[in-house]
């Protein structure tokens, strides 16, 4: 019987290919021209170890020195001697680029454009010979927006890897190149051409429950994820947490819906932030995690989400002494929501999933690095006041000072009550000008100051913060308001100052 076998290499490059009976992986590699670590090919060397993520296998004759058995029972396997005994995911300790191969291209043809809320469309590509892609549920690929000369936007395939014509989910916002395309100039029939697939955030086989975490259009991967799971014998409960900012921006519940009847055991909760919503679950993902959900830790966790949100989970599992079996994330570049929305357009993520790293870091490095960071986000978001002052309009405004009132609702006077909870609204507060100005260049060189990620690190509920941040975010609201934007450069400059005591303060407390 044929096998198919998905190789994930380091640089998020994955490549699929097909092994016969009784052939080995390092021969069906070989086949297919994609030349794996390899020397000896007798089980003797161990150049080609490599990490199993799923599925059976022989693991064929070798010795000691090339592969303990400590070794293989922790699924590490030689692909010059394993057989595949069912399909496969195989961990590469390599690049694509090393091994002589590369992503793939596609043409497509769009045969489907749909507005599924005030912010977000979905679309599917009829793809020509769909025979030869292959993904695994929660990857992503680069697709060539039509007419932008050769540039690229990522997105996470919403479908699940058998059907046949693939899907998409798209967040809409103002001068996004993507966004522009898809709104104003997008016809059933267009040609795209995309590349991939590509990342390390797809479903395993399951061993034990899961919790799925969502936010926005971070929900396009667990939606894939889902579809995969309706063919599959699991008969471990999946729960999943979907957190948008306003109720307008749920999509996909009648699609939620009807998984709780095609796949056993599953179940899902809706979670939205804006206070003023009818939702029954508001706030933060974190929120409302039961008991039942983390099971003491037996679990294995998805979450798609921002660097803010990534962070946010882990601090909370920390907080609550739970280390989760597997925690597997994506971080995507241009976050809206803390906690409950990835990319405003779903960029290529900033860092590949993995199972969760230690949590140790180097304070001192740290505090010698954030005072340049809080700096050069000062200085974009003058550039930005400049590109953005009197062009907001009465909604625009609004949502600007609702962000303000939520990061507000996180701190009392000089002490936090959530800090987890304030990196993430703060962040949402600070990117929305940017979001606001339709220039991703700009948007981009924000979120990759990383200033979010920064902050979970060093910041602890118990730490003081200087009084005048909460001040400082209305402030600089008042002065859109008002139009005034010599007293936005000044709020946004005290408000620098303020921020760095604050974590300056936190550093000296933990070094």
């Amino acid at each position: 019987m044929t096998y198919q076998v998905a190789l994930a290499f380091e640089d998020g490059i994955t490549r699929f290919i097909k092994v016969g009976p009784r052939e080995t992986v390092a021969d069906a590699s070989y086949k297919a021209r994609i030349n794996i670590p390899l020397d000896c090919r007798d089980g003797a060397c161990g150049t080609c170890k490599s990490f199993c993520e799923s599925g059976k296998f022989d693991g064929g004759d070798y010795i000691e020195e090339a592969l303990t058995d400590d070794e293989a029972e922790k699924g590490f396997c030689l692909p010059c001697q394993m057989v595949p005994e069912s399909d496969l995911v195989l961990q590469i300790p390599t690049t694509s680029d090393v091994a002589k191969t590369a992503a793939t291209v596609f043409e497509s043809t769009l045969t489907e454009i749909r507005r599924i809320s005030e912010t977000t469309y979905a679309f599917s590509l009829e793809v020509d010979k769909r025979e030869e892609l292959s993904f695994l549920p929660g990857q992503y690929v680069n697709i060539e927006v039509p007419g932008s000369g050769g540039q690229t936007r990522s997105y996470s395939f919403s479908s699940g890897p058998e059907v046949q014509t693939v899907s998409f989910l798209i967040r809409i916002t103002d001068g996004g190149l993507m966004s522009t395309y898809m709104r104003d100039t997008a016809q059933v029939g267009d040609r795209l051409t995309f590349t991939g697939p590509m990342g390390s955030f797809f479903l395993r086989e399951p061993k034990r429950q899961s919790l799925l975490l969502a936010g926005g259009t971070g929900l396009a991967p667990l939606l894939s994820i889902l579809e995969k799971l309706v063919g599959m014998e699991n008969p471990h409960p999946v729960h999943l947490i979907y957190g948008v900012n306003t109720d307008t921006d749920l999509v996909e519940l009648d699609v939620l819906e009807a998984y709780t009847s095609r796949i056993a055991g599953f179940s899902f909760d809706t979670v939205v932030g804006d206070p003023a919503s009818a939702a029954e679950k508001k706030g933060y993902v974190t929120n409302h995690f039961e008991p039942q959900h983390l099971a003491e830790g037996d679990v294995d966790i998805y979450l798609c989400g921002p660097p803010p949100m990534v962070e946010g989970v882990r601090r909370h599992l920390e907080g609550e002494g739970i280390k989760p079996q597997n925690f597997y994330f994506e971080k995507f570049a241009l976050a809206v929501v803390p906690e409950a929305a990835p990319a405003a357009e779903a960029a290529a993520p900033v860092a590949e999933p993995t199972q969760a790293p230690a949590a140790g870091y180097e304070i001192g490095e740290e505090h010698a690095t954030f005072g340049a960071q809080f700096d050069a986000r000062m200085a974009l978001e003058l550039a930005i006041v400049e590109l953005t002052m009197g062009k907001l309009t009465d909604g625009q405004l609004g949502e600007f000072k609702v962000l303000a009132e939520l990061a507000g609702k996180t701190l009392d006077g000089e002490k936090f009550v959530n800090a987890a909870e304030f990196t993430v609204t703060n962040d949402a507060f600070h990117e929305f000008l940017f979001t606001c100005v339709g220039n991703e260049h700009l948007l981009q060189a924000y979120t990759r100051l990383e200033v979010p990620a920064l902050m979970a690190k060093v910041l602890r509920q118990e730490h003081w913060i200087d009084g005048a941040v909460d001040a400082d975010h209305f402030a600089i609201v008042a002065a859109f308001e008002q139009q005034d934007i010599a007293a936005a450069r000044a709020a946004i400059i005290s408000h620098n100052e303020h921020a760095k005591a604050t974590m300056a303060a936190a550093s000296q407390e933990q070094s």
